[in-house]
């Protein structure tokens, strides 16, 4: 299983959001690339970068510091929030992301996912299913459909994509432990690479994620910057499920 610290970004800061409330914001830092770099030190696999300005107002906000972070660390990057558009993946792939993560374009049609994969690869596009109570949430989260997570997942795999990132609304930020239950939900159904986020609180927590079988990586956030989570970061066997050369 790989680990990808969270970098949150709203107004160029670094931030964490509580159950995805931007009223419930606590400010970390003025110097992304500086948490970037002290995440690869670490022992991070990947970045986890989420343009929250972007998510909130569809327009993404923060490219020129997403530019910045991959120019200076060697680790590979994804990037989510706001992606909505073949132009804003495009602009992400071209300041230097690996990943692309669509989120409430993928809700709204399965038609532009699979012509995103087929334009760009489904290696390089991901899906984030961000669910309350079962429920895709869209819109950073504002609005909650009436579309089972599971449904959505077996479409976008159907799609294309090659990455689902599943965060559980509830959990995150709040350091109550991931959804577990529906982390094994989602891995007896798929065959692409899941990616648990919400609610990591410790190394245990990492620990239990590691041991389902197929989890491909599990995204840090709250826990890191709260130090319930320190450097080095733990290693993990290797994901072997639906793994490329990128990572």
């Amino acid at each position: 299983m790989l680990l990808l610290p969270a970098i949150d970004l709203m107004g160029g800061e670094v931030v964490r959001l509580k159950r995805g409330l931007a009223t419930e914001k606590t400010v970390y830092s003025s110097d992304p690339v500086a948490f970037a770099k002290k995440w690869e030190e670490a022992g991070a696999d990947w970045l986890h970068i989420v343009d929250l300005d972007a998510a909130f107002e569809g327009e993404p906000r923060n490219l020129d510091h997403v530019a910045r972070i991959c120019e200076a660390v060697q680790i590979p990057c994804e990037l989510g929030g706001g992606m909505r558009s073949s132009a804003a993946v495009r602009a992400a792939l071209a300041a230097g992301v690996q990943r692309v993560i669509l989120g409430t374009r993928a809700c709204e049609s399965i038609a532009s996912v699979r012509e995103m994969c087929g334009e760009f690869g489904g290696e390089c596009i991901a899906v984030g299913i961000d669910a309350k109570e079962g429920r895709v949430a869209v819109r950073g989260w504002t609005e909650t459909t009436k579309q089972a997570a599971k449904e959505l997942a077996l479409a976008v795999q159907d799609a294309g994509v090659g990455t689902i990132i599943y965060t559980d609304i509830a959990t995150d930020g709040m350091l109550t432990g991931p959804n577990f239950a529906a982390m094994e939900e989602l891995l007896e159904i798929l065959e692409v690479r899941l990616i648990a986020s919400g609610g990591v609180s410790s190394v245990a927590d990492l620990s239990r994620l590691a041991a389902l079988s197929g989890l491909y990586g599990a995204i840090i956030g709250k826990a890191l910057y709260e130090g319930l989570i320190t450097a080095p970061l733990p290693k993990f066997t290797p994901p072997q499920k639906n793994i490329d050369n990128s990572g």
